[in-house]
């Protein structure tokens, strides 16, 4: 008999090692090597006994099938139809709705409400598909007490919806197998695991190999599988790096757990537009959508104090307007501090940097800290312009117009630079009541109605045109 033999796999980025360093050699990252036992996976186990259970041939009196070599002339020219999610915020995050054999994951933190959405969404999918919820953390009873206070109806005879409550992949495979779901969903990718591999489940072999094996499956079988994975204490889905590259498109659920609305991030997507968000509100009852998300993130316009200036962010193809908030005071430390909420530190001190020197303001000896009112997390450069805005109302003690937006980015020497989807975001302004926006000098402005347009060049102007000394 064979001695057992072991090698050292990273959880960061999947390489293996034949000893264990404090480095992985591949990715760089310290005290990711764990080491995993080899063994022989059995003939006709795993994915391979799916792949074989699904698999069909191709004669000379067959057509080719889609799984079969095929050129592009004999690839159907017409539109692949997607399945709407049934919420629209969902439907935009997806790129129009989902498309029939893809694969996706969604991360987020503990108990910000990935299972929620899922079985709500599930719920949804069922009225015109059928769908098979597998859950790996909760027995089928706790399921069906969570889908209850949902308002999810539970006790339909009709229902499209199957619950199963399995850990063990090639039950779950041979499940989708037998039940041909046109949706498939699995809470939680780290908690299944294939028995012909010795390591625990949630190891990167488990994970890595149990996501092949859905994924063979949707390929062949046309069925969209959703995969919630567990994150990091880093924020990052847990697990190697393949295993983002393996599937069609990554969603982040983002949020404070605190505060009531959800964000729904795609970050990687085969079939629609990146970095769109849907926007989520949880209630007793669950999550909603939130069809007008520049409300929520904006404060009362009309009682705005000194400090704080309207921006409008663009998340994928969706503008959002957004209050940033700065406050500038006396330090009473050796060197001053600097903090952001929801914005990124190293922004704050370019555009500290570029006041003080471009149009000589002293911030050298304040304290200075920003914030993105809501909650919300921007990170464009797009809104450099009110951040700067900002800062200098709160160091001259003033306040903007109240019906004003500032739109540009602020380089280092102190020019304002054009920015990306201009129109799209002066129009979402001009839609919630805005009656002025200072932008960027361009020889081709968009004219929008009920919309001032306050083209600037230099950072000092655009201080002057939103803060005037009195």
């Amino acid at each position: 008999m064979a001695k057992p033999r072991s090698i050292y796999v990273c959880n960061e980025c999947g390489g293996e090692s034949s000893q264990w360093f404090g480095k992985c050699p591949s990715c760089g990252v310290f005290n990711s090597l764990v080491e995993q036992q080899v063994i022989n996976i059995k003939a006709g186990g795993g994915r391979f006994a799916v792949a074989e259970a699904t698999k069909t041939t191709r004669t000379s009196n067959n057509p080719p099938q889609s799984r079969a070599a095929v050129t592009f002339t004999q690839i159907s020219d017409s539109q692949e139809q997607r399945w709407s999610s049934g919420y629209m915020e969902f439907d935009r995050v997806l790129g129009g709705g989902l498309v029939p054999g893809s694969l996706v994951l969604i991360g987020g933190d503990p108990g910000i409400g990935k299972s929620t959405l899922l079985l709500q969404t599930a719920s949804q999918l069922a009225i015109k598909n059928r769908v098979l919820y597998v859950c790996g953390e909760e027995s089928s009873k706790q399921i069906k007490l969570r889908a209850g206070r949902l308002g999810i109806a539970v006790n339909d005879p009709d229902s499209n919806l199957y619950v199963l409550a399995e850990t063990n992949l090639e039950e779950v495979l041979a499940e989708i197998v037998s039940l041909q779901p046109q949706v498939a969903i699995i809470d939680s990718i780290q908690t299944v695991y294939l028995p012909n591999l010795t390591s625990a489940a949630g190891s990167v072999a488990q994970v890595r190999e149990c996501t092949a094996s859905l994924m063979q499956v949707a390929k062949r079988q046309d069925t969209s599988v959703f995969l919630v994975g567990h994150v990091t204490k880093e924020g990052a889905i847990a697990g190697p790096k393949v295993l983002e590259h393996l599937v069609d498109t990554v969603l982040y659920f983002e949020g404070d757990r605190f505060a009531v609305h959800r964000l729904l991030r795609s970050v990687k997507n085969r079939f629609g537009a990146t970095h769109e968000i849907g926007v989520f509100e949880m209630v007793d009852k669950g999550l909603i959508e939130v069809s007008n998300p520049s409300q929520l993130f904006l404060g009362n316009l009309e009682e705005q104090s000194s400090g704080s200036s309207i921006v409008v962010a663009c998340e994928g193809t969706r503008p959002l307007v957004v209050e940033l908030q700065a406050l500038v005071s006396p330090t009473s430390y050796p060197s001053p501090r600097r903090a952001t909420t929801g914005m990124d530190y190293n922004r704050l001190v370019q555009i500290l940097a570029v006041l003080e020197k471009r149009v000589g303001i002293p911030l050298s000896k304040l304290d200075a800290y920003l914030a993105v009112a809501g909650g919300l997390t921007v990170n464009e450069p797009a809104v450099d312009l009110g951040m700067a805005l900002a800062i200098v109302a709160s160091f001259r003690d003033r306040t903007l117009a109240p019906r004003m937006v500032a739109i540009g980015e602020v380089g280092l020497g102190g020019q304002i630079r054009p920015v990306s989807q201009l129109e799209l975001r002066l129009r979402e302004a001009a839609k919630l009541g805005f009656k002025q926006a200072i932008v960027p000098k361009s020889n081709s402005l968009p004219t929008v109605p009920g919309l001032e347009l306050l083209p600037v060049s230099k950072l000092v102007d655009a201080i002057v045109a939103g803060l005037p000394i009195p």
